[in-house]
């Protein structure tokens, strides 16, 4: 049996915004003792500023251009559990690339994503009509990361702890 490779990611978090990507890839990166990596908190460095910023000041598709390098590198660098932006799944390449890796679609519904994410703070694309366009994203992607995912977790009423050690099972499964 070969060794594990030390560059690729043990597992990819992807969900919609309150599924608990950051929250859960903490606490599962502490319970294998890997690395935590999370492509938006790349983005903002690479940017040298917050993404709501970056979507007012140079837009959308801009964002989504420095996305796509950020999941490319963190596919290839990252050793530990990586967590992607809601919408990195929307690009087509970024979908290709996951092909292969393990991939854990933390599915939220609807309730349980307004109470995590609040009404929009910080988040640029629910700045208008939060709810409608939290439910519209996630109508949209589900199919997207239903594409990309190796496994699905609920994560609706439990704490990112047993969320956690439900991935790490799986990963040893």
């Amino acid at each position: 049996m070969s060794a594990p490779d030390r560059t690729r990611p043990v597992c990819v978090l992807v969900g919609a915004p309150g599924s608990g990507k950051t929250t859960v890839g903490r606490a599962l990166a502490a319970a294998l003792g890997v690395e935590f990596r999370d492509t938006d908190a790349d983005i903002e460095q690479m940017a040298g500023k917050p993404i709501p910023e970056i979507f007012i000041d140079e837009g959308e598709a801009h964002f989504r251009t420095l996305e796509r390098a950020a999941v490319a590198a963190a596919l290839a660098g990252c050793p530990g559990v990586l967590a992607l932006g809601g919408g990195a799944v929307l690009a087509e390449e970024t979908r290709a690339a996951l092909v292969g890796h393990t991939v854990v679609h933390l599915s939220v519904e609807l309730s349980d994503a307004v109470k995590r994410v609040g009404l929009g703070a910080g988040r640029p694309l629910l700045a208008i009509n939060p709810r409608a366009t939290l439910k519209q994203l996630m109508d949209q992607r589900r199919p997207l990361y239903a594409e990309v995912a190796t496994a699905t977790v609920a994560t609706d009423g439990r704490t990112p702890e047993e969320i956690a050690a439900e991935i790490a099972a799986l990963l040893k499964g």
